[in-house]
């Protein structure tokens, strides 16, 4: 610990440093220091990114509010006594943002389904509503079906991927949540970092695949948001809609053949030019991994090259938009645009020329396939009272401890 301390001290204002193959990142957030050592090919960027990720975790259970007060009451106070039974919470998300491109892409990834059907389960939550209701959120193995927002909300702002992210990491590493209703107070800190939603959290099957998320400011509404999720369930019973989304999980997500093109191995598309009026959720689009990326080191292996063509992309020195890479196993090409973000996995033998080819191809087939594979025109509802504007949350925390204390 003492060791630990010195090299603190000397490194810390340089925010990071290399010591033989390692690299170290400090993030400091308020009171607290976050550290990474690392061995990846992940930049200091990403890095950071990470750490940030994992205060924002935290925030998500206790709010920033609470944390400066506790920290201007007692400097030295151990923070893991509030974090006790988190320890599953936070591995889960330092596994997951280095395996996981959602948060590479600060993206959300949609369940590929007909337009039609995600426009009926929309229009169920549309449907479903009560005072204070903020937002209603469908998700199927951690794919999102669709999401509705408070209108009133949306002039404010929107629902970001990493409020989502920890929001699912939280209920996918939490075994509680299988077990029937849960209201929970959570934070969700890149929309208010000091205040407090509730959180109603329910899955709609027995195999716990299907998850309705339900967010309102009012600490009290338990018994109201239920009925939505009543009405929800009765619909999606009624119109079959719970064994249509059954038939779209018995595949993760979907072949990289559907594209019809040769030499093509992967790809991660995330669309940039969303309608601003819409407030959506920056989404993104990948294939299942298949052969020769079926063993775990194989996929670790590809997604450290996909963080060095990200790195490389959104470097703050020197940032590219066009990166044609050849690995020892693969060639792989990264494009940004206005209108895109794109990284691609090929055959080991495509050229330059012949992988520009191969991108307007699958540019035309994403083109053909948008309306299954985002949530183009998200619905919007309007509850009364409508929630304060300004306030982006219910309260500023009391007393109580979090997402702890709801459980």
């Amino acid at each position: 610990m003492g060791l630990f301390n010195i090299i603190m001290v000397s490194l810390f204002y340089h925010n990071s440093s290399e010591i033989d193959d390692h690299k170290l990142v400090f993030v400091q957030q308020g009171p607290l220091v976050l550290v990474s050592v690392s061995r990846t090919l992940q930049s200091e960027q990403q890095l950071r990114q990470e750490l940030l990720y994992v205060y924002h975790q935290i925030i998500s259970m206790l709010t920033q509010a609470s944390i400066t007060r506790i920290f201007e009451r007692k400097k030295n106070y151990d923070l893991r006594r509030l974090l006790t039974g988190s320890e599953k919470i936070l591995d889960r998300l330092l596994n997951l943002v280095e395996s996981d491109p959602c948060f590479l892409l600060g993206a959300v990834r949609c369940l590929p389904l007909p337009a039609s059907l995600r426009d009926s389960l929309g229009t169920l939550l549309q449907k479903a509503i009560t005072p204070n209701l903020v937002f209603s959120i469908l998700v199927a193995r951690s794919q999102l079906v669709t999401t509705v927002q408070e209108k009133a909300v949306i002039e404010d702002c929107r629902l970001e991927p990493t409020d989502l992210h920890l929001l699912l990491n939280l209920i996918g590493a939490t075994s509680a949540f299988q077990t029937g209703e849960i209201w929970t107070p959570i934070c969700l800190p890149r929309f208010n970092p000091d205040c407090y939603f509730y959180a109603y959290i329910s899955y709609l099957d027995a195999e716990c695949t299907v998850c309705l998320i339900l967010l309102s400011t009012d600490k009290e509404s338990f018994y109201s948001v239920s009925d939505c999720k009543k009405r929800i369930e009765e619909g999606m019973r009624t119109q079959n809609y719970l064994q249509a989304l059954s038939s779209g999980l018995r595949s993760p997500s979907y072949s990289v053949g559907l594209v019809g093109v040769p030499d093509l191995r992967h790809f991660m598309y995330k669309p940039l030019d969303i309608p601003d009026n819409y407030r959506q959720l920056p989404q993104f689009t990948s294939p299942e991994l298949e052969g020769p990326y079926c063993s775990e080191s194989e996929r670790h292996r590809l997604f450290d090259l996909y963080h060095y063509l990200h790195g490389r992309i959104h470097s703050t020195s020197r940032p590219l938009r066009l990166i044609y890479h050849v690995a020892e196993k693969e060639t792989l090409l990264a494009w940004v645009t206005s209108k895109f973000e794109l990284y691609t996995c090929f055959s080991p033998l495509v050229t330059k020329a012949g992988a520009i080819n191969v991108l307007t191809k699958l540019l035309r087939w994403i083109k053909k396939e948008e309306d299954r594979l985002f949530i183009r025109y998200p619905p919007k509802y309007s509850t009364t009272p409508n929630p304060a504007k300004g306030s982006k949350g219910s309260r500023t925390d009391g007393a109580e401890n979090g997402f702890f204390g709801g459980l």
